[in-house]
C-alpha cells in the first residue's frame, strides 16, 4: 500500500523532519519518494529502514554532489531523491547503524551549509520593507503596506530561523570543545 503525507517543516527544523521520517518507518511506513511538502510511503516490516536527510554542498545535478550520493549507495544505502539541495537516503536497518555525521565537526560543517539560506532571504526581504517602508513614508503609497509588511515579517522570520541554527552550532561548539 502506498500513502501520502503533506506536512511542512521549515529549513531549520530538518532534525525533527529526519525524527519524523524514522518514526513512520517505525510504523512500517517507509519513504520512497519525496517533493516539497509531499511525503510518499511504502509499506514496509516496521523498523525496517533508517532515514537520513542532508544538505549538500551544491545542487545535486552538480560532479561533486553526484560523487557524493554515488559514495553514500555504495554504502548500501538508497538514495530516495531530492529536493532543492536537501537529499533524502534511506538503508536497511539490519545492515549497519546509518548515520551521515560521525563526528562533531561534520555536523557543524552541516549547519554552515544550512545558516547561509535564512541569512540570504532575511538580507533581501529586509532589503525590500527598508525600501517599502521608506516609499510608504515618503509618498503614502497605501498599495505598499501588504507587501511592506509581509517583507518585514519574513524577515523576522528568516532571523528567528538563523538564531535557531546559530544556537545549534554554538551548542555543538561547545560539545566539542568539554570533549577535547
Amino acid at each position: 500500500m502506498r500513502k501520502t503525507v503533506y506536512k511542512l517543516f521549515w529549513l531549520w527544523d530538518f532534525e525533527k523532519e529526519e525524527k519524523w521520517l524514522n518514526e513512520m518507518a517505525a510504523k512500517g511506513l517507509s519513504l520512497i519518494s519525496v517533493s516539497f511538502c509531499r511525503y510518499d510511503f511504502v509499506e514496509t516490516n516496521p523498523g525496517e529502514y533508517t532515514i537520513r536527510l542532508e544538505m549538500l554542498d551544491n545542487f545535486p545535478n552538480n560532479p561533486e554532489s553526484q560523487k557524493y550520493i554515488q559514495f553514500i549507495e555504495d554504502t548500501g544505502a538508497e538514495h530516495i531523491g531530492t529536493l532543492f539541495r536537501w537529499t533524502y537516503f534511506r538503508k536497511k536497518t539490519e545492515d549497519s547503524p546509518f548515520d551521515l555525521y560521525n563526528d562533531i565537526d561534520s555536523r557543524i560543517k552541516h549547519l554552515n551549509r544550512i545558516i547561509w539560506i535564512p541569512v540570504l532571504f532575511g538580507f533581501i526581504n529586509l532589503f525590500n520593507a527598508i525600501n517599502m517602508t521608506k516609499q510608504f513614508i515618503q509618498y503614502r503609497y497605501n498599495s505598499y503596506i501588504v507587501l511592506m509588511v509581509l517583507c518585514w515579517i519574513i524577515s523576522m522570520f528568516m532571523l528567528y530561523g538563523f538564531i535557531r541554527i546559530f544556537i545549534k552550532k554554538h551548542s555543538l561548539k561547545k560539545e566539542r570543545f568539554f570533549h577535547e
